[in-house]
């Protein structure tokens, strides 16, 4: 069966702007890389994600704080220290809606194929 815009588990429009801000967030380089760091290695302070970083603990932080408005990350104090994590909840969020915009592309292609494989040969 084929996916269309009316299925029930389709990501309502209330939260595209959440969705796009999270997407926005990960449309960075240096953010892609502490996602991959969290998601890797767990969570971790300031002084371990900028261990291998060529960027400033600084830097490093504003780009977390970008993270944590979108949702992506938190943040908790332990003693002295800030400890980031990932938060797992949107990261299934954009994973599902990741694999709802690629079945409704497939269905669109097989569509276009349908049409193809039925047009009259001149």
């Amino acid at each position: 069966m084929l996916p269309n815009r009316h299925d029930t588990d389709t990501l309502r429009p209330g939260s595209i702007p959440a969705t796009a801000q999270m997407f926005a967030a990960l449309g960075d380089e240096t953010r892609l890389r502490l996602v991959d760091h969290l998601c890797s290695d767990g969570p971790l302070s300031i002084t371990r994600l900028a261990a291998d970083a060529q960027i400033s603990r600084q830097a490093i932080t504003k780009h977390l704080r970008t993270m944590e408005t979108a949702g992506l990350v938190q943040s908790l104090r332990a003693g002295r220290e800030i400890i980031w994590r990932m938060d797992q909840a949107r990261v299934e969020e954009a994973r599902r809606y990741l694999d709802q915009i690629s079945a409704q592309w497939e269905a669109a292609l097989e569509r276009l194929r349908m049409l193809v494989e039925t047009e009259p040969q001149s």
